[in-house]
């Protein structure tokens, strides 16, 4: 996993959600994604992931699974430090988010939710 992967993640979760006609989630949906794309590549050993889109009336849900136990910290980044913020963008930017360990202790999930402002048209003026 690398930047060229990031990129082409976020032109895929960008396509759906236009598609989709959630036009109005996907600039962080796409910072979101980019954010725990970063910290694979910074934390877990052989940068390996699956990464997950899914829509719903409304909002998307994408998940990060990797096969690292380490679980993500929320930290108090130094104002000059090169990193630490990932995450803290990821709260700023989602409605929801969260982390799932998988039973085995063997990896885990790290997941966020956006969901639309647009409220939908009536029937009778589509």
């Amino acid at each position: 996993m690398g930047a060229h992967s990031a990129r082409h993640l976020r032109r895929v979760l960008r396509l759906y959600l236009v598609r989709s006609g959630l036009r109005d989630v996907a600039d962080a949906a796409e910072l979101a994604l980019t954010e725990l794309v970063a910290n694979v590549v910074r934390h877990v050993p052989g940068r390996r992931c699956r990464v997950c889109f899914l829509l719903y009336p409304g909002g998307v849900r994408v998940e990060v699974a990797d096969g690292c136990p380490e679980l993500p910290v929320v930290a108090a980044a130094d104002t000059l430090s090169d990193g630490g913020r990932g995450l803290v963008i990821v709260a700023a930017v989602a409605d929801r988010w969260g982390v799932a360990p998988y039973a085995d202790g063997r990896g885990k999930t790290v997941w966020f939710e956006c969901v639309s402002r647009a409220a939908p048209l009536p029937a009778r003026i589509r």
